[in-house]
């Protein structure tokens, strides 16, 4: 009697532990959402400059998502955008991601620029930037970068002129000073490459406005406006004045403008 409960209690034990086993096994993944959060709640605390495995971890989960997503259509950019931000969508303050995205038709096909600014302070920012090419009902990965730190990303693309290429500006803003400071970068797609044709950093107080053929940059010499605010005056403003080359950028003309 003895050995016969004995018997039973073993092999219950052994369907409840295969059942439990099973259990496990069925257990899914967790999903995008879920690992880009475990990982970007790690960056809680972690300065920029020591970041690059955390952001490079949550990178490479992101694109390799939209590959995988876009490799057998062509989205809209409101469908990518949309795209990058489900994928963040766990993302609670003081963790944050903006996705910025593009489109712009390319020789019978669509080139999407797919961009974020991923942050976890108000200093603490990092830039990404995926240039992706739809042709014939396919998007494959063509290049990626990453614009400068600490700011904001914004995308202007320009019309073409005298180039065969395709060109725009990715931009933003950097707190941490009474005034914003603005940088740029002019990027040129060429081929397979995404190449840096002029840019700009920390333009203290910088206003970036971007015409057909030209652009203008005004802004204030840092130490210039805090030696004018300590006498109560106003700083002069700059402008700087740059034509749009096949080779990029040349400036035009640089002038002091009244505050």
């Amino acid at each position: 009697m003895i050995l016969a409960l004995t018997v039973a209690l073993c092999v219950l034990g052994a369907g409840v532990a295969q059942a439990k086993k099973r259990k496990q096994k069925a257990s899914p993944p967790p999903d995008l959402p879920t690992q880009i959060n475990s990982l970007v709640r790690k960056l809680y605390g972690v300065p920029l400059d020591e970041s690059d495995q955390l952001t490079g971890e949550v990178q490479k989960l992101a694109l390799d998502h939209l590959q995988q997503w876009m490799a057998n259509r062509v989205p809209s950019d409101v469908e990518v955008r949309r795209e990058l931000e489900a994928a963040f969508a766990q993302l609670h303050y003081p963790f944050f991601c903006q996705p910025m995205v593009f489109e712009t038709p390319w020789k019978g096909g669509v080139v999407i620029g797919a961009g974020y600014t991923l942050g976890w302070s108000d200093y603490d920012r990092v830039n990404v930037v995926a240039m992706f090419e739809g042709r014939e009902g396919k998007c494959r990965l063509i290049d990626t970068t990453h614009f400068a730190p600490h700011t904001d990303l914004h995308f202007e693309i320009l019309p073409p002129l005298k180039w065969d290429d395709i060109r725009f500006f990715a931009y933003g803003n950097r707190l941490g000073k009474s005034q914003l400071r603005l940088s740029a970068t002019l990027y040129a797609l060429q081929g397979d490459k995404l190449k840096s044709l002029w840019e700009v950093h920390d333009a203290y107080d910088g206003e970036m406005d971007i015409g057909k053929d030209k652009v203008t940059i005004r802004y204030l010499k840092e130490e210039e406006y805090i030696r004018e605010q300590a006498h109560r005056r106003k700083p002069p403003r700059h402008e700087a004045t740059y034509l749009l080359t096949p080779e990029g950028m040349q400036i035009q003309s640089e002038r002091e403008i009244p505050f």
